[in-house]
């Protein structure tokens, strides 16, 4: 092991987004040194030695670790300033970043995209297939839970309480956006699969909040029991700003691990439009199918949408073309989670006693989770890349260029044999705006 003080080279194995922390938070002049929230991720994994080999580094000092990432060699952990130059100086340090803050992603939806349609005449509905909800937990509402029970499996990284729950009520509207039923309502509030699995798997707290390294475990924990649930798609309806490239970015790596083992990863491409490169992380990573928002303006034809002002513009940071599609995002209706934060806060947003109303990119990414979950139930061999591709293929062009639509919005009635889907000539993007 290298004791020594960090030098300029070892320095560059701070992250540039933790360099732009440390920046910031100098501006301040606190008398008290901040500790700071860290991902360390290794050269070569996580051994014994190595983490043994962190703490001498950190000496007179100590790191308080808080949660192993092997997903991508790392451990997350507390340290200060003067701390994080000693780390650079060990030799099995690849690289620091800050272990950063993501957020919900909230600023007649399933007709819209045609999964309706499909259920009548092809009779997919989603059924066998498992979509892992990564969010504020999920409540057991009857129309996940009736006639039978398809909350298949529930995992809490904030609480560690074992029964599924949901005391914010993002997660719970999600999990309804991709497989409600209808139950309550008499089929008339459907998700886009409605008979797909739903696991639930709370990484945000009641304020719907959560670091990198908690989503990250919630990641891992998926790919680890994937088979065991049925696991075949990962939604994400959260996110935080992208400060560089994916590949600088650890919740990125993370999720790009997930489709390299075979699991389709939707997320929403965040709510920080109109303007370009507002894409969010993790949707800037490539492999995912990134989900912008669009108006459905309550008609099943979707002649008449038009893009959210609020949706995320691509290009991702460090380039690419993003987002992949766009989902309605506009006042969904969904699932209520009685008594969660969300719930107290925005009483008037209560539809009947069992339903709610939220809009965001976080309502557009499960109905494309949905969307895959019905293409895999007619063809369970696919690979992700080949689901996002026959999603991208077939989607219904709004006209819009490719950093603002993507391929257009998410469109399932190419699953019936014979249809045939007309698209808007290419114009001037129109908005949507909030009133």
């Amino acid at each position: 092991m290298n004791g020594r003080k960090g030098s300029s080279r070892d320095m560059n194995k701070l992250s540039r987004s933790l360099r732009t922390v440390l920046s910031r938070n100098k501006e301040f002049n606190s008398s008290k040194p901040p500790a700071y929230r860290i991902i360390i991720q290794m050269k070569q994994g996580l051994s014994q030695a190595s983490l043994r080999e962190l703490q001498q580094a950190a000496a007179p000092e100590t790191i308080r670790r808080v949660r192993h990432l092997p997903l991508i060699r790392a451990i997350s952990a507390q340290a200060a300033e003067s701390c994080l130059l000693r780390l650079c100086a060990c030799d099995s340090v690849k690289r620091i970043y800050p272990d950063r803050l993501h957020r919900s992603s909230l600023y007649i939806a399933a007709p819209a995209i045609g999964s309706d349609t499909v259920r009548k005449k092809q009779g997919y509905t989603g059924k066998g297939i498992h979509i892992a909800v990564l969010d504020t937990g999920v409540y057991n509402h009857p129309d996940l839970t009736k006639p039978v029970n398809r909350i298949v499996g529930f995992k809490d990284f904030v609480n560690g309480r074992k029964l599924p729950y949901d005391d914010n009520g993002h997660g719970t509207h999600v999990a309804g956006d991709a497989a409600g039923n209808g139950w309550v309502s008499k089929g008339k509030y459907k998700g886009a699969a409605p008979e797909a699995g739903i696991v639930g798997v709370k990484v945000l707290d009641r304020e719907g909040k959560g670091y990198d390294s908690t989503i990250i475990q919630g990641i891992q924990w998926c790919m680890a029991n994937r088979n065991k649930l049925k696991l075949r798609v990962l939604n994400l309806s959260l996110g935080s700003p992208a400060l560089g490239p994916w590949s600088e970015d650890p919740m990125c790596q993370a999720v790009e691990k997930a489709v390299q083992a075979g699991l389709v990863v939707t997320a929403a491409a965040g709510n920080s439009g109109p303007g370009r490169g507002s894409v969010e992380s993790p949707g800037i990573s490539p492999s995912v199918i990134t989900v912008g928002a669009v108006d459905d303006r309550r008609t099943v034809t979707q002649a008449d949408d038009v893009i959210t002002v609020f949706s995320g513009r691509g290009p991702a940071k460090g380039g690419g073309v993003k987002p992949d599609l766009l989902a309605p995002g506009e006042t969904i209706i969904s699932l209520r989670s009685p008594g969660s934060l969300l719930d107290r806060e925005l009483p008037y947003q209560r539809v009947g006693r069992s339903y709610f109303t939220l809009s965001g990119t976080s309502m557009a990414s499960p109905l494309v989770a949905g969307a895959a979950a019905l293409l895999l139930q007619k063809q369970p061999g696919l690979s992700p890349q080949q689901v996002k591709e026959k999603l991208k293929r077939h989607a219904y062009s709004l006209g819009l260029d490719a950093n603002t639509g993507g391929s257009g919005e998410v469109n399932v009635r190419f699953l019936i044999p014979g249809a045939r889907i007309r698209h808007r000539p290419r114009r001037t993007a129109r908005h949507a705006h909030r009133s």
